[in-house]
């Protein structure tokens, strides 16, 4: 799946949004919009979680920040992230970590920067 950003929203396309449903569009939005303009979704992943009390969702994100001055807004976004407060309908972020960062110089300054994000849902 292809994702462009237009003004700080993702644009699927007239085909997928009918697919949009649940969280996760939500929170790589506002994902998108903390870590800055120069970024990419490289890989997102979602799978259910439970516990006795608490059901939800686990996300994985993986987030490529190229060029120098990408690379000065990835550390701030890594900088960020365990403590933004996150507006997602009927879902509170219960905890966001960076769980990877790997960074390049060759052939062009890279920074990869992998997260995980727990989703409880709120009724």
């Amino acid at each position: 799946m292809r994702i462009d950003l237009e003004g700080g929203r993702i644009n699927l396309g007239a085909r997928r949004r009918r697919h949009a449903r649940g969280p996760w569009l939500q929170l790589l939005t506002q994902m998108l919009n903390l870590a800055g303009g120069d970024v990419e979704i490289v890989r997102h992943s979602e799978r259910p979680w439970s516990s006795i009390t608490f059901s939800g969702s686990r996300h994985t994100a993986v987030l490529a920040f190229t060029g120098s001055c990408a690379m000065e807004a990835g550390d701030d976004f890594i900088a960020a992230l365990p403590d933004h407060e996150f507006a997602i309908t009927r879902q509170i972020v219960a905890d966001a970590t960076i769980i990877a960062v790997d960074q390049e110089t060759i052939p062009e300054p890279k920074m990869t920067v992998e997260a995980e994000l727990l989703l409880l849902e709120d009724a």
